[in-house]
């Protein structure tokens, strides 16, 4: 029995309450609605229980892939047997701390947390109301839309650090975030437990309405009806993605059930019966059509699986301050 069958039937034996599917097809957990069977997807109940599953993980040498919704990922037909995938679905706790902050968890997703947000009277998040990602991911690659980033907004966030399964929380300033990039996607082994959010006051009413606005924006440019994984490229510096992609001549180009969002260029969607070759090889000729004719190089921003996933000993070397519990503790809404 190889070190995932032991870790597999570790988890069974020790978490016996914990949600565990084996050999279950990632299309059903992709917004993409394309992808084979994964090896092993697990969903803890709470905080603890993601670390102690972690920790038996750790045990066997098995890099757990942290899965949110499945909003950026392109996971492929073929599945993939030597993964192991933790879900935060379960990880559902939101709710204000005592100084009028908000304390929420890797699961909630960045629309309910801006609702959460608004029906508080807080604002700041107006920006994250269509964005279809959970916190946890959010925080790694600081999601944002229309001139906001959870930078902007985010006062600390709480981590377990899986190659000494140690609790930290870190602090704005010391996150690293950049344009879709931080600290966590840079460092091998943290896994976002949860994050406090530090917003202004304003009047509930005010806030719904640039919410309503935003929205009415998103559905009126971007591909709502069909499957996608958003923004297909990161933005290239001092260019637009969609407005390189649109002026190669590529708006509607098809690659089996794969196309180029005739709605918004930056958006590659599933038509129906697309597979994950489709989108890739969709991907890869935009790409170089793009370079031919501008030179400028567009890099993914969908997560493209399977790349090599592996526990490092150590990462990079930077102060943090470890703490001893999972977070404060508040009323669950």
């Amino acid at each position: 029995m190889d070190q995932l069958e032991q870790a597999i039937q570790a988890v069974k034996e020790r978490l016996p309450g914990m949600k565990l599917l084996e050999n279950e097809a990632m299309s059903a957990h992709s917004s993409f609605r394309i992808g084979g069977p994964v090896r092993a997807l697990a969903s803890p109940s709470d905080v603890t229980g993601l670390t102690r599953l972690c920790d038996i993980l750790k045990e066997f040498k098995i890099a757990p892939f942290m899965l949110g919704n499945g909003t950026n990922i392109l996971f492929p037909d073929e599945g993939l047997k030597d993964l192991f995938i933790v879900s935060t679905e379960k990880l559902q706790k939101i709710f204000l701390l005592p100084d009028g902050a908000i304390y929420a968890e890797a699961g909630v997703s960045l629309s309910r947390l801006a609702a959460f947000a608004q029906e508080n009277g807080l604002k700041g998040l107006e920006f994250a109301g269509g964005i279809p990602g959970t916190l946890g991911g959010g925080c790694i690659m600081n999601a944002g839309a229309y001139g906001g980033e959870l930078k902007d907004v985010i006062e600390s966030v709480v981590y377990l650090f899986v190659p000494d399964q140690g609790l930290y929380e870190m602090a704005n300033e010391n996150c690293a975030f950049g344009y879709r990039t931080s600290y966590f996607q840079k460092t091998a082994g943290c896994v976002i437990l949860s994050a406090v959010f530090r917003l202004e006051p304003d009047e509930p009413q005010a806030i719904a309405a640039k919410m309503q606005e935003l929205s009415e924006k998103r559905r009126t440019k971007q591909p709502l009806d069909l499957p996608s994984a958003g923004s297909a490229f990161r933005r290239p510096e001092g260019h637009y993605a969609a407005a390189l992609i649109d002026e190669a001549g590529l708006k509607g180009y098809t690659v089996g059930g794969a196309q180029v969002s005739e709605k918004h260029a930056g958006f590659v969607v599933n038509r129906g019966g697309a597979t994950s070759h489709d989108v890739y090889d969709l991907m890869m000729h935009v790409r170089n059509t793009v370079y031919r004719n501008t030179g400028v190089f567009l890099e993914p921003e969908i997560i493209i699986l399977p790349p090599d996933y592996h526990l490092e000993d150590n990462g990079p070397a930077v102060r943090r301050n470890r703490i001893t519990v999972n977070g404060p503790a508040g009323p669950e809404k």
